[in-house]
């Protein structure tokens, strides 16, 4: 059950946040933290992110909420589990990091936490339409 669940969550939350970083919100991570950024995107270090954060979704929040058949679990569930994790990140280089964003942090932080909640709530009803 886990990897079909995987399988449809992977693609979901792809979409969705390469649509953030390549489209939406592109000019203002530049604005942020341009200074910071590298030319070329280490592709390993991404890949592993997007597959360790799908599966903690799965883990966490997706699976859960389907075993309760709530969607809205899945929402509250997914919400922790963006506000941790881009909490994480974000409040630790806040914290250590010279000149880190303070307005990068809160958007960040929201960002991941809608994410998580969109990817949850298709990849939840993906799976319960198709019979997991």
């Amino acid at each position: 059950m886990f990897i079909k669940i995987y399988l449809i969550t992977l693609p979901v939350f792809l979409a969705i946040d390469l649509l953030w970083l390549g489209l939406i919100a592109k000019k203002f991570y530049r604005e942020q933290i341009g200074f910071l950024m590298k030319s070329n995107v280490n592709w390993f270090a991404a890949i592993v992110f997007y597959l360790l954060f799908v599966a903690g979704l799965v883990i966490f929040a997706i699976s859960p909420s389907l075993e309760k058949k709530s969607w809205l679990n899945a929402i509250w569930l997914a919400a922790l589990f963006g506000l941790f994790t881009y909490s994480t990140y974000d409040l630790t280089n806040l914290a250590t990091l010279k000149e880190w964003p303070f307005l990068l942090t809160v958007v960040d932080i929201l960002w991941g936490m809608f994410l998580s909640i969109m990817v949850t709530l298709i990849s939840y009803f993906i799976a319960l339409k198709i019979g997991l």
